[in-house]
C-alpha cells in the first residue's frame, strides 16, 4: 500500500507539474461545478422533448437521488479515509503547482468532483446512449473534470481514479433504477 501511495504522489507531481500559467484560468473555469450542472441541465431540459413532463420529472428526481447518493458516500469515504489533500500535504507544499487559492476541505480521498461527474455521464449514457450516440462524449467531459482537480493541485490521480469508478458504478446503477420505474422512456 505504501508503494501506491508513492506512486500516486509522484504521478500526481508530474500531472500537476505539466501545467503552465497561461492554462491556469481555464482549469479553473473547468472544475467549476456550474458547467457541468448547466450541461446536464440542458440535456435534461432538451431530453423532456422525448421524454414527456412525467417521465422528465422522475429522471430529475433520480438524478437529485444520484447526486446525494455520491455526494454522501464520497464524505463518508474523505472522513473515514482521512487522506489529506496534496495541498495540505506538508511536504508538497513547496514542491507541487497551487493553482486554486483555497484548498478545500482537508481530506480528499475520493475526488467528489470525479465521482459526481461520472456519475452523471454514466447515467446519462445508461439511458440515452442507445438513440443518441453521440451521449459518450460526456465521458470526455467527466475526464476533463476529473483531471482538472490534479491540475489545480487538490486531488491525487487515485482520488479522482476512484471517484471515477465509483460515479460509473452509482451512475449505472441509479440509471437501472430509472429504466425499472420507467421501462421505455422513448
Amino acid at each position: 500500500m505504501e508503494t501506491l501511495l508513492l506512486w500516486d504522489q509522484e504521478l500526481f507531481l508530474w500531472l500537476n507539474g505539466l501545467g503552465c500559467q497561461s492554462f491556469d484560468a481555464l482549469w479553473m473555469q473547468i472544475t467549476e461545478k456550474e458547467y457541468t450542472i448547466a450541461l446536464y441541465l440542458v440535456l435534461t431540459l432538451f431530453s423532456s422533448n422525448w421524454l414527456g413532463w412525467k417521465n422528465t420529472l422522475w429522471l430529475m428526481l433520480t438524478i437529485a437521488l444520484l447526486i446525494i447518493f455520491t455526494d454522501q458516500v464520497t464524505n463518508l469515504f474523505k472522513s473515514s479515509f482521512q487522506r489529506l489533500r496534496p495541498c495540505h500535504e506538508p511536504e508538497l507544499m513547496d514542491i507541487m503547482r497551487r493553482v486554486k487559492p483555497s484548498c478545500g476541505g482537508k481530506y480528499g480521498y475520493f475526488s467528489g468532483h470525479a465521482s459526481n461527474s461520472f456519475a452523471m455521464a454514466t447515467f446519462f449514457v445508461t439511458i440515452f446512449a442507445a438513440r443518441f450516440r453521440s451521449m459518450y462524449l460526456l465521458f470526455v467531459v467527466a475526464s476533463v473534470v476529473a483531471y482538472s482537480r490534479i491540475y489545480i493541485g487538490v486531488h491525487y490521480p487515485l482520488d479522482t481514479i476512484s471517484g471515477t469508478l465509483f460515479g460509473m458504478f452509482g451512475g449505472w446503477g441509479f440509471a437501472k433504477l430509472y429504466k425499472k420505474i420507467i421501462p421505455n422512456p422513448f
